[in-house]
């Protein structure tokens, strides 16, 4: 990495302006997304809208420069990702364990488990952001944003360079999609097809999101096409041949029988990446190891009076500091679980604590691995694609079977299995907070390390962004829940159960937990991905061995035949995007007798400022629309148009898009 810390040392970075304000955005973005979330089970990352409003709010103050804006998404982030908290605390409620969201119980599980994210990124930080060859396509997006804002402070900005009008331009192509879509409900966001071949079922979806196709563009051919193979794999190949196991005696219709189908299918990608994620620790143990002696060094530095020798752009959060604070999160996480369990008096005080120490030892460990595997997939898909709610059911997975050996025979007594139940979710909880801000962290450290920041207090930015939104997430979750309830759990009589909020991963962990510790669950998914894991590791292997460029990274198969193919199929379009520029710009080089890689530099970076504006402006337009859509109590508060226009809006929302996307292509090849 080019060493950019001269030029910014002299930069404000850490400003209480800057930390109010990321406080403030943190708090905004925290409840959207829970609304989101426990509705249609989707939340959107906050690090690139941040970053736009924070150059905005703060020009307005007054000067102000590239890394302190940097420091404001920084906090802010956090709220992006610590909200993913919601696909497993409302099981409690579902489960009948709460009747609520007990404020300090759920806060300090967010902000043990969040802090505890940070510290252990720490030692990753070199090994996954500065020596892998991971994209992190949102960090480097909200790199490009906030060094294009920089310049345009700077009055550097040339014209017909690229620069905020490309962003501008991404930004109002997915902004106005996304408004005529979700908003004003003219254009379909989502096209779907189910049919029949013979006695086999299959079918295919598409998101008409063009923020989906900025994160394909940023991350490439090769995780494009994998995650593709996943979706084949999954609707092409394991929905059919269930279809035929399990034909459709209950006469469902063709789109749903499939649904449930692909919902078994899922569990397949689940263990997928799980052994994918397995092997990716194994894999960067020796860069990580690498990597924390780096830190060591470093450390022996400054306390030998040599700090000033280490680049301001190197200096990650000591290695003693990390090790003492994730060492002292374990005393509060274990009187946190130990009060937890406490609440139903089924055990005895010595069994309280040992089932207390075993899930704070368990969060512990498991959370550490999570980190790496979370910061892997952000590093490939980015944070918004990366499938949390799929290292939640490892997670959930890893309780309830660790608690079926701690509590043997006794899990027969209907009081004790209940408990356990709670148990294994509220460990679930505690490591999701650890995924998904370490999911995040690194995410922010790319991002960080492109414009030249300090890693030490980009991480203790997010240490402040996951206190903050820990604040958060309880009255908002109770405020959600006592307003709509959760479909199977309403707090009031009279409730109108059509308004409930949907919670569908928490509704799955509570599911899962509920399987393992009644011995009711079905482990034929989980072990077929494990095996086809294995088999795609190998054949990846092979592949980096015998080829100069191709590869099938294992996780990125996993996450297509986890996620649902809406998902999957515009982030592969995106990358055929990329690709198919890539190739046109080789073509030109060549007929014009130039090298390819400095005739294809700014086209490049017109290509990534455009697929950031795509990200920037449908998240900006989300943001809104979930506060008309609380503000209003209605699904669609803006909608021009009913239900029996939506014929028209398939196809006029399949076409605006098409188009959309042949502009983006031909806006980066232009001359």
């Amino acid at each position: 990495m080019t060493d950019i810390s001269p030029p910014t040392s002299a930069l404000r970075e850490f400003t209480l302006r800057g930390l109010i304000l990321g406080a403030l955005i943190t708090v905004v973005f925290t409840a959207a997304n829970i609304y989101l979330g426990l509705k249609v089970g989707l939340t959107f990352a906050s690090s690139i809208p941040a970053a736009v409003i924070s150059m905005a709010v703060l020009r307005a103050f007054g000067k102000t420069n590239i890394l302190e804006n940097n420091i404001v998404q920084t906090i802010a982030s956090a709220a992006g990702t610590l909200s993913s908290i919601i696909f497993v605390l409302p099981g409690l409620v579902l489960v009948g364990y709460w009747t609520g969201f007990p404020f300090w119980q759920t806060s300090l599980i967010c902000m043990i488990g969040g802090t505890m994210g940070v510290m252990f990124t720490v030692p990753l930080r070199r090994a996954m952001v500065v020596e892998s060859d991971l994209l992190y396509p949102e960090g480097v997006a909200a790199a490009e944003i906030l060094k294009v804002g920089s310049r345009i402070n700077e009055g550097e900005d040339l014209p017909g360079q690229p620069g905020i009008s490309d962003v501008a331009i991404g930004t109002g192509l997915s902004g106005a999609f996304a408004l005529a879509s979700s908003g004003f409900a003219v254009l379909a966001g989502e096209l779907n097809g189910f049919w029949r071949v013979g006695q086999y079922v299959t079918g295919m979806g598409a998101s008409l999101s063009l923020a989906l196709i900025g994160v394909g563009y940023l991350v490439g051919i090769i995780g494009g096409l994998a995650m593709l193979i996943g979706v084949l794999l999954a609707w092409w190949v394991a929905v059919p041949v269930l279809s035929v196991l399990h034909p459709n005696v209950d006469g469902l219709e063709l789109a749903t029988y499939a649904v449930k189908l692909w919902r078994q299918v899922r569990f397949i990608g689940a263990g997928l990446i799980a052994v994918s994620a397995i092997w990716a620790l194994i894999t960067l143990l020796k860069p990580m190891l690498d990597g924390m002696r780096a830190s060591f060094a470093a450390l022996a530095a400054i306390r030998s009076g040599r700090g000033d020798t280490v680049p301001l752009s190197e200096r990650d959060i000591p290695f003693d500091q990390v090790a003492y604070v994730s060492l002292f999160l374990l005393v509060p996480l274990t009187c946190v679980f130990a009060y937890f369990i406490g609440q139903s008096g089924v055990f005895s005080t010595f069994e309280q604590w040992g089932i207390a120490v075993a899930a704070s030892v368990f969060t512990f460990v498991i959370g550490f691995v999570v980190a790496t595997a979370c910061g892997y997939m952000a590093g490939l898909i980015g944070s918004s694609n990366s499938p949390i709610s799929g290292i939640a059911i490892i997670a959930v997975i890893s309780a309830g079977l660790l608690l079926t050996v701690l509590l043997g025979h006794s899990l027969s007594q209907p009081d004790i299995q209940k408990q356990a139940i709670a148990i294994a979710l509220f460990a679930t909880a505690a490591v999701l907070a650890v995924a998904t801000i370490s999911n995040d962290n690194l995410q922010d450290l790319k991002t960080g390390q492109l414009v030249g920041a300090t890693p030490a207090r980009q991480q203790w930015a997010l240490v402040i962004g996951s206190v903050v939104g820990s604040l958060v997430i309880p009255p908002i979750l109770e405020l959600v829940y006592q307003a709509y309830g959760f479909a199977g759990a309403l707090p009031h009589e009279g409730m109108d159960p059509t308004k409930a909020l949907g919670a569908p991963q928490a509704t799955v962990m509570s599911a899962l937990a509920t399987g393992i510790l009644t011995g009711k669950l079905d482990w034929t998914m989980l072990t077929i991905g494990i095996g086809l894991g294995v088999v795609l590791i190998v054949i990846d292997a092979v592949l980096k061995r015998t080829t100069k460029t191709a590869s099938l990274p294992p996780l990125a198969v996993g996450l297509g035949i986890y996620l649902p193919s809406a998902v999957s199929t515009p982030i592969a379009l995106g990358a055929i995007i990329a690709w198919a520029t890539d190739r046109q710009l080789k073509k030109r080089a060549r007929a014009a007798g130039q090298d390819f890689e400095a005739y294809a530099e700014l086209p490049r970076r017109r290509g990534t400022l455009i697929a950031s504006g795509l990200i920037v402006g449908e998240s900006l337009v989300g943001v809104v629309l979930a506060a008309l859509i609380v503000a209003a109590d209605s699904q669609t508060p803006i909608a021009l148009v009913g239900e029996s226009f939506a014929p028209i809006a398939d196809w006029l929302g399949g076409g605006v898009f098409l188009i959309i996307c042949w502009d983006i292509y031909r806006r980066v090849l232009k001359r």
